[in-house]
């Protein structure tokens, strides 16, 4: 099976300091990976490059088409999609117009929206209930619920989540896992960047460690949860 996303030798710098340097990934359709590793190891800027919101050099491919010369909206139009770790809400707008925005990649199908957005609400319930309510006023998990429902407005090919459970309790970060897995399911290939190494890995299918800016290990997401050094200094112990 091609990749859906194919990174090679990936190089981001900020000024003379090097973010990322030769890091390489991919993920195949219909699976979700996973991008590990402490605070400032790349993986957000790794994430950020492939969307093109940065500079970066190396080959970045979506769905065997090279990204290089091709911009944001451009990116999103494919199918590429990603939920930014702050995510971005315009939290004077309401639960109902933020979605609406997810759609403009579609805008020239704007008879479909309606249809689209009912089907962000049978996933997100709750979204529903707070439809002309402002982004400001909801709770963490509620945002970061209308983060995910934003994505999904643009019916993403591969999802490429930033640190989603960042900032919330513990019963809503397993809520949260679990409508990533319902996404999963539903055939939404995703990327997925985050800092609970177990709760990650335990989901995913693939998984990559990074370090200073490289991809240090990689293997499937079940021998990665194995791996003794892994455990050690990600996972909580052995």
């Amino acid at each position: 099976m091609n990749p859906i996303l194919k990174v090679r030798d990936a190089q981001v710098s900020y000024g003379r300091i090097a973010a990322v340097h030769g890091a390489s990934i991919e993920v195949s359709p219909g699976t979700m990976a996973t991008i590990i590793g402490a605070n400032g190891a790349g993986k957000t800027t790794l994430l950020n490059a492939a969307v093109g919101l940065i500079p970066a050099t190396g080959h970045f491919e979506f769905d065997g088409h090279a990204l290089d010369l091709l911009d944001v909206e451009d990116r999103a139009e494919m199918g590429l999609c990603l939920v930014p770790e702050r995510r971005e809400l315009f939290g004077t707008m309401s639960v109902e117009d933020n979605l609406q925005l997810g759609y403009y990649v579609h805008r020239r199908q704007r008879g479909r929206m309606a249809d689209r957005m009912a089907d962000v609400f049978d996933f997100f319930p709750k979204l529903a209930e707070r439809r002309k309510q402002q982004a400001s006023t909801l709770s963490g998990g509620e945002r970061q619920m209308l983060a995910l429902g934003r994505a999904l407005m643009s019916q993403p090919r591969l999802l490429m989540l930033d640190e989603p459970s960042l900032g919330l309790a513990p019963l809503i970060v397993q809520e949260i896992f679990r409508i990533i897995k319902e996404l999963k399911a539903a055939g939404v290939a995703i990327l997925l960047v985050e800092q609970n190494a177990r709760a990650a890995l335990e989901c995913a299918d693939y998984g990559y460690l990074m370090e200073t800016g490289e991809v240090t290990l990689q293997n499937s997401a079940a021998e990665l949860l194995k791996d003794p050094r892994l455990a050690k200094a990600y996972l909580g112990g052995a």
